[in-house]
């Protein structure tokens, strides 16, 4: 079956869908058919809201899902997430195009991703009336890896992909109640900043990002050796040795923000800890 017959058979079962309760599911595996994809969640994230899974594929490998931790605060740190929210990019992406130069060696990927079992990401990221809709596709297949000529399939069809995720939940009743998520970027802004001096603190989340030491430095206007520095510092005032302590610090922060703060969330969780929280 050629590219364009394979792409017009899937277009019409998405079509036939629009409206219908199965409509992310169809769109969901749809993509996954068309990328070569094993597992699919269909995420819809709305304007100071947390993240809403409009759908999740069952795990082929058995094992347990991580998208728990994904929506606690992770998400905050995926490279789909912020450069479709800081950017406003949409279309097709690897996870190579769009991760920090030493994003395999964050705590965030060796943590996050070890956990889940993923060899490979691509996203799709599609614009709705209210927000955006991210269709994260991932393998567990050794060796695979979502390349450019992998994904041309999608990326040409992206018109009209985007058109029918947009008339569908354009009428979509759903609706997901106000939460957290602003708060949740306040609080990656803010995380340190009762301890450490402003710039500390920006190279604490840009290492938290998946940043090298090289990419902070040119980011910042600094030499790696102040950067190093700074982090050095930060983590003495943080009272943690290393970059896997700064991440399970930060996602404890995380849960421990209370309702309303623009507080640095590190607050929290110290008052948290002295009360036996």
């Amino acid at each position: 079956m050629t590219v364009l017959a394979q792409f017009a058979e899937a277009a019409a079962r998405v079509v036939n869908a629009l409206h219908q309760p199965g409509f992310a599911a169809t769109l969901t595996h749809t993509l996954m058919e068309l990328t070569g994809a094993e597992d699919g969640t269909l995420l819809w994230f709305m304007p100071e809201r947390m993240p809403h899974v409009a759908y999740n594929t069952r795990r082929i490998d058995g094992r347990d899902s991580t998208l728990a931790d994904y929506l606690r605060g992770s998400f905050l740190l995926d490279p789909f997430f912020r450069v479709a929210t800081l950017e406003g990019r949409r279309g097709v992406y690897a996870l190579s195009e769009l991760a920090p130069d030493n994003f395999r060696n964050s705590e965030y990927f060796r943590t996050w991703y070890t956990k889940s079992g993923f060899t490979d990401e691509c996203g799709v990221l599609l614009s709705l009336p209210e927000g955006f809709l991210h269709c994260t596709l991932t393998t567990m297949t050794p060796n695979y890896r979502f390349t450019r000529r992998r994904l041309s399939a999608v990326s040409d069809a992206m018109p009209a992909i985007e058109a029918l995720a947009w008339a569908h939940w354009a009428a979509s009743e759903e609706m997901v109640a106000p939460t957290l998520r602003r708060q949740l970027h306040v609080a990656l802004s803010t995380f340190g900043s009762s301890v450490l001096t402003n710039r500390e603190r920006q190279v604490v989340e840009f290492v938290l990002l998946g940043n090298s030491t090289r990419r902070i430095a040119e980011k910042l206007g600094l030499s790696p050796e102040t950067v190093k520095l700074h982090r050095k510092n930060s983590y003495a005032k943080l009272e943690i040795c290393s970059q896997a302590e700064l991440f399970r610090l930060f996602m404890d922060c995380m849960v421990s923000i209370p309702l309303d703060s623009d507080k640095d969330p590190l607050l929290a969780y110290q008052d948290k800890r002295s009360s036996g929280g």
